[in-house]
């Protein structure tokens, strides 16, 4: 059994791929080819904003429009402490402090009421708060109506971290067009993923959007030896472009599938467990199935219990963002972020992806409930 099945997918769309591959081989054009740009197009489509702008990975999708924005030392950036290192450290690769706010128990996003106490903290650090990075975690879009408005009251910059909620949507609104800026990534585990790195920057901003443009090109102006700012080397290679457009046509069928596979769950599995909540008119993407054991021990049982019977098992997120090692000099401490400590002690995800069968979903949900019981 495959946590994520990337190999059933492959097998409805090999032949496409395949054809979309020799003909970018055919022309040539490995970077920035002619398939990255109606990449870009089709996706600004999808998400419902005016512009695209994909990179060369989920990082650079975050680093670039910070880069765009001028954050740097002195700044501060709001974000959640429970979620993958790449959203705090970005922030961090450019000289501002990460300023993390406890999440929402019910969701795992990030709490929208505390956000304007985690400003005025910034503040009485002597740090200016410029940004906020909010997280799709585990495929939910966060609380954007309420975020939208503490960003806009205090003139902050708002990213959208979709690299896990792509695909997702709020009132049919679609994750990757709150706030500013979208960013995504394309890492072959996500909702959404190619054979190998990329991204993708959403926007409606259009001076945003050519800024962004020349930061991913080395920050050229009239051409690549045009240099007008400090920018990357954030490209997408044109054979990655060429696998997501068969991907996207496949893409919607896909987060259907996935939705089938979480409403089996959650309708089998004993409702002794904390399981995934979805508010009213969002519809998530399901990066993945996260449970909530009710202690650490238990978890751990649980775990060596899935193992022995073969079954995959993932901890989404074991060490808060706050704890980790590369933040000690921040000062954050055991205690400072409640909820996200807990969660992270009990939380595991079992397999989730669209083409995973019945038969073995009864599998998993058996053990787990004979696991509970135990």
């Amino acid at each position: 059994m495959q946590f994520i099945d990337l190999n059933a997918q492959q097998k409805i769309i090999r032949k496409k791929i395949d054809k979309r591959i020799q003909s970018v081989l055919d022309h040539g054009k490995y970077i920035m080819g002619p398939e990255v740009y109606e990449l870009e197009e089709r996706l600004a489509d999808y998400v419902g904003v005016k512009h695209c702008i994909t990179c060369s990975s989920g990082t650079d999708a975050l680093l670039i429009p910070l880069m765009a924005k001028n954050i740097g030392i002195g700044d501060a950036v709001i974000t959640t402490p429970f979620t993958y290192i790449a959203t705090a450290e970005v922030i961090s690769l450019l000289g501002a402090v990460p300023i993390f706010v406890d999440v929402d128990p019910v969701t795992f996003n990030i709490n929208a009421n505390e956000i304007e106490q985690a400003i005025h903290k910034a503040k009485n650090k002597g740090l200016c708060p410029k940004a906020i990075i909010a997280v799709d975690l585990f495929g939910l879009p966060a609380r954007y109506r309420l975020i939208e408005k503490i960003a806009s009251k205090n003139n902050l910059f708002l990213i959208e971290d979709t690299a896990q909620g792509f695909g997702g949507s709020i009132r049919k609104k679609m994750a990757g067009s709150f706030g500013n800026v979208g960013s995504t990534s394309f890492f072959p585990a996500k909702p959404f993923g190619c054979y190998g790195d990329g991204g993708a920057i959403f926007t409606s901003d259009e001076e945003l959007a050519k800024i962004m443009e020349s930061i991913r090109v080395h920050g050229s102006g009239l051409d690549k030896y045009d240099n007008v700012r400090v920018g990357i080397n954030g490209r997408l290679d044109t054979i990655q472009a060429a696998i997501l457009l068969e991907k996207l046509a496949i893409f919607d069928n896909e987060i259907t599938l996935r939705n089938q596979v979480s409403n089996y769950y959650s309708e089998n599995i004993s409702s002794k467990y904390k399981k995934p909540y979805i508010p009213r008119d969002y519809i998530s993407s399901w990066a993945q199935y996260s449970i909530l054991a009710h202690s650490s021990s238990c978890r751990n049982h649980i775990i060596n219990s899935m193992v022995k019977h073969g079954t995959p098992i993932m901890i989404y997120y074991k060490i808060p963002l706050h704890l980790q090692k590369v933040y000690n000099s921040i000062g954050y401490k055991n205690g400072d972020f409640p909820i996200t400590e807990k969660i992270s002690k009990c939380i595991f995800s079992i397999p989730m992806h669209p083409y995973l069968s019945k038969k073995d979903q009864d599998f998993i949900i058996k053990i787990l409930n004979a696991e509970y019981k135990n």
